[in-house]
């Protein structure tokens, strides 16, 4: 009798596909932390301009980084829950 095709030993292994790009999520810090000091040295003699483009730009950084993190801050948020 035949194994049933369900069975997983008998089935072939499914390639992935590596990418070989870079992670650009990683490679955004690149852009926007030179644009800081860009922003306080170019918007001088319009402080109110530069002030609330510094905050939005670093806001933004600051979102992104939560992004980054956020899938392992909720990993280690359930190790916590488990122990108490």
């Amino acid at each position: 009798m035949a194994t049933p095709p369900s069975d997983p030993s008998n089935q072939e292994a499914v390639v992935r596909r590596k990418s070989n790009g870079p992670p650009f999520k990683f490679l955004v810090p690149l852009i926007y932390a030179p644009v800081l000091p860009l922003i306080r040295l170019s918007l001088r003699h319009r402080p109110v301009l530069r002030d609330r483009l510094f905050t939005a730009v670093l806001a933004g950084a600051f979102a992104h980084g939560f992004y980054l993190v956020y899938p392992f801050s909720i990993r280690l948020l359930h190790c916590y829950a488990t122990w108490f």
